[in-house]
């Protein structure tokens, strides 16, 4: 699923209850959506948080690798 898929059905609350949760607004997630603008790697995470990776950040992102991330481990301090 895409994020303009994802936000199509939510209401104009739902909506703006998404965007706070993803610490953004309505309107930079429709920017987003409808690829005007792209989503920041926070931004992405965030959104695949919030959709519970129904949308993820890899489909957002696809310039990162995430793969590498993931792989990472913990560096001890």
């Amino acid at each position: 699923m895409n994020l303009l898929e994802y936000m199509k059905p939510l209401s104009r609350e739902e909506l703006e209850d998404f965007a706070a949760r993803c610490k953004t607004s309505a309107g930079q997630i429709k920017q987003v959506a409808y690829g005007h603008r792209r989503a920041s790697a926070a931004l992405a995470i965030d959104i695949d948080r919030e959709t519970k990776g129904a949308v993820s950040c890899d489909q957002l992102r696809p310039d990162i690798d995430w793969a590498y991330l993931r792989s990472r481990q913990p560096s001890a301090a």
